[in-house]
């Protein structure tokens, strides 16, 4: 499977790559939706995962949102895999025009990658609800209880809670470069999550490549379908 990977990406000019949770599980980040994802777990409350990641929580229960947030969405020491790497030098060598990520972590602009456009937000952008002076991750690594603004307002994260809208520029950003891509590869991602996993349907190149563990209802599309690790599989495909 690598090789026919290998092969397809040498006779592409302009790829990008959709990455979901899957992508940083081999970072030691959890994924949500699998069996032992971040949804299976309890949140010690009696609130479901879902609704403490909503706007609405945020809101009216801020404090408990940050205990989780925290305990369940903060990876400080994690580490780029060998399938952030690898599309990294994809990018370097011009190949890879973008990646369209749904994930928080950053790591792909910490493997090296430029042209990220996150769906989802990031992590390391936070920014005040009152003033909105901007903050780095270490603003709320550093804090405890609701993290606040020199001004007296609260903190809060740039990362898409349920009930709230995705960036309609970043939106733009990535149906563009899609649409203009020959070959796309889908990795580590169920595409069950709209609006982000419509992003497929913007594609109309040539190339369809499918790297997920579990089967997904755009299989039976792709050119080439790989059910194994993503790290594994692009580091192979995209040798140093």
């Amino acid at each position: 499977m690598a090789s026919e990977l290998r092969q397809i990406i040498q006779n592409s000019r302009r790829i990008v790559f959709f990455g979901g949770a899957g992508v940083s599980t081999e970072s030691g980040i959890p994924d949500f939706r699998s069996g032992d994802g971040l949804y299976s777990r309890s949140t010690g409350t009696r609130f479901a995962p879902e609704e403490v990641l909503s706007h609405s929580f945020f809101v009216q229960r801020t404090a408990e949102f940050y205990d989780y947030y925290r305990s369940h969405l903060l990876y400080p020491d994690a580490r780029p895999n060998p399938a952030h790497l690898a599309l990294a030098r994809l990018e370097h060598e011009g190949r890879l025009t973008a990646v369209v990520t749904q994930n928080i972590d950053g790591l792909h602009q910490a493997a090296g990658s430029r042209t990220v456009l996150e769906l989802h937000g990031s992590v390391h952008r936070n920014s005040c609800q009152r003033c909105g002076r901007s903050y780095g991750l270490d603003a709320i690594l550093g804090s405890s209880g609701v993290p606040t603004c020199d001004c007296g307002g609260v903190i809060k994260p740039d990362v898409v809670l349920y009930e709230e809208a995705l960036d309609p520029a970043v939106m733009d950003a990535a149906v563009e470069h899609l649409s203009r891509a020959d070959t796309l590869i889908v990795g580590g991602t169920s595409l069950v999550v709209y609006p982000a996993a419509g992003l497929v349907r913007a594609f109309a190149g040539d190339q369809l490549v499918l790297i997920n563990k579990e089967a997904t209802a755009y299989d039976r599309m792709a050119s080439l379908v790989i059910h194994e690790a993503i790290g594994r599989t692009l580091g192979a495909a995209v040798p140093e």
